[in-house]
């Protein structure tokens, strides 16, 4: 909520994910869009492609992973730079190095 507030201030449009359990989710009424993720609720935050082409779609520049889920996903923050986007986190690398990297699909 603070990033919507700040780039609110700043003049900079914000885009929200959420999934269908999250509807009523302050993040979701804040940012200037928000949009449902496709798939189940349980996965859907963690479907780096569908993230991607909401943000495509939505001419953003950049993601910004928050914690946990994709934010400590070292192949995720690549492909967002690979998309064109800005990866607003801790490199790829910085993220394999981390004690905490712990990664794991499935």
């Amino acid at each position: 909520m603070r990033i919507i507030r700040t780039a609110k201030e700043l003049g900079i449009k914000t885009v929200s994910v959420y999934t269908r359990a999250d509807v009523a989710s302050l993040h979701v009424s804040t940012a200037d869009v928000a949009k449902l993720l496709p798939g189940p609720d349980v996965s859907a935050y963690t479907d780096g492609d569908a993230i991607i082409k909401i943000a495509k779609e939505e001419d953003a520049q950049a993601i910004i992973p928050g914690y946990g889920f994709l934010s400590e996903n070292a192949d995720f923050a690549r492909e967002v730079g690979k998309a064109g986007l800005v990866w607003v986190g801790p490199s790829p690398e910085a993220i394999e190095v981390s004690p905490y990297y712990h990664w794991e699909e499935g």
